[in-house]
């Protein structure tokens, strides 16, 4: 029997902790058991580029609206054509689109990751009516933390029966020592050697806190004036962001250095991470963070918590409170034995439960308990296999 095709469907035009999530599922799963495919943005499938493995398929198609007809038409065809058995999108933006094709080509899974707690909604969109009446297309929903379900129960009202945990997880091999920066990696920057350093990884984003952390910076450097930070990513509040860290007169101490793949070797620039947001689902950047053996300051948001453990992998602090951020980043500048030994704390946690095969694992698991729920229940499968591939159940 042939294995299940797994079709994964985004339609974000960035790449952020969504895609990164989606290639490690992409690069994970078991070829006997699975086929991956990629149905992206063009944007999307442009900023993976050779990230995604090399037997994946990747299909640029961007649906935007209900009432795109010609792509949707398009996603319909190819979800026949590849007699997808799994379709799994990720975000709600993307679910509410692709989920209702997918019911009606007769997809026999059909699963989401929502990935935040959307705090952007305002009016009607605050009250979820639209993602309830879409959520009935949607056999189960993947949070990626257990805040991430208690949203989509208690605010969103989904139903609780096809929520189901699993974090997000992360290569920990990338990240298998403590290392040191990269040689010359400093004063290309114009950074001295002892120059204690900032690392901030997301998109440049409201969602994201960069604001909070310049107007910290200031209260930082009041005992550390030679403190310096680094904001890796890229996004549409870059130029905002660059006027308020030059009215704080800070341009000799902040760099903007974009969007970087190589995150581990920025982490190794960092005496502290920092991770100012305002919402959040399970951050990668945290995750990535520990699993460098990186002290971390983070705000308390969300699953957060449940990777930055206060006093015990990490620090946290309220979001939007620049005098909290500052003290405790200046706590970890000024105690570097006890960050080191909550950093080698917070390595040992993510080895424990936020690891790429983890989460591949499980996942893995999810799809074929849904496929062989949907065959209980009668389910049309005329569109995918007839059965689970036999490995399948083995586990």
């Amino acid at each position: 029997m042939r294995p299940l095709t797994v079709a994964y469907f985004d339609n974000a035009e960035v790449r952020g902790g969504a895609e990164e999530h989606i290639l490690i599922l992409l690069r994970g799963l078991d070829r006997a058991r699975f086929r991956p495919l990629l149905v992206c943005t063009p944007q999307a499938a442009s900023k993976l580029g050779a990230d995604v493995p090399r037997d994946v398929t990747v299909v640029p198609l961007r649906l935007q609206r209900l009432l795109d007809l010609g792509p949707a038409l398009r996603l319909a065809r190819l979800l026949r054509q590849r007699r997808v058995d799994i379709l799994h999108s990720h975000m709600f933006c993307s679910s509410v689109l692709a989920s209702p094709v997918g019911r009606l080509c007769g997809v026999p899974v059909v699963l989401e990751t929502p990935h935040v707690r959307e705090r952007w909604r305002r009016g009607l969109k605050s009250s979820y009516v639209v993602d309830r009446v879409a959520g009935r297309f949607v056999d189960r929903f993947i949070a990626v933390s257990r805040a991430n379900a208690r949203y989509l129960v208690a605010e969103k009202a989904l139903p609780a029966d096809k929520v189901v945990v699993i974090e997000n997880g992360c290569d920990l091999g990338r990240f298998s020592r403590r290392s040191e920066p990269a040689p010359g990696l400093r004063p290309g920057l114009g950074f001295a050697p002892r120059d204690p350093v900032l690392v901030v990884l997301g998109r440049l984003e409201p969602q994201k806190g960069h604001s909070v952390l310049l107007q910290a910076l200031p209260l930082v450097r009041r005992e550390f004036p030679r403190v310096r930070l680094v904001c890796v990513g890229e996004g549409g509040q870059r130029a905002a962001l660059e006027a308020q860290a030059a009215s704080l007169q800070l341009d000799e101490a902040v760099r903007f250095v974009g969007y970087r793949s190589d995150v581990e070797t920025w982490l190794a620039l960092a005496d502290v991470m920092v991770l100012p947001s305002f919402y959040e689902g399970l951050p990668l950047a945290a995750i990535e963070a520990l699993a460098a053996q990186r002290p971390v300051v983070a705000t308390a948001v969300d699953g957060t918590p449940e990777v930055v453990v206060h006093g015990q992998t990490g620090l946290t602090v309220p979001a939007g409170d620049p005098q909290a951020l500052a003290e405790a980043i200046i706590r970890l500048l000024r105690e570097p034995e006890w960050a080191r030994r909550l950093a080698m704390a917070g390595r040992r946690w993510v080895e424990e439960r936020f690891s790429a095969q983890r989460q591949v694992r499980l996942t893995e698991e999810l799809y074929l308990e849904a496929w062989s729920a949907g065959r209980r229940t009668g389910r049309d499968t005329s569109a995918g296999a007839a059965e689970p591939p036999p490995a399948a159940l083995a586990s």
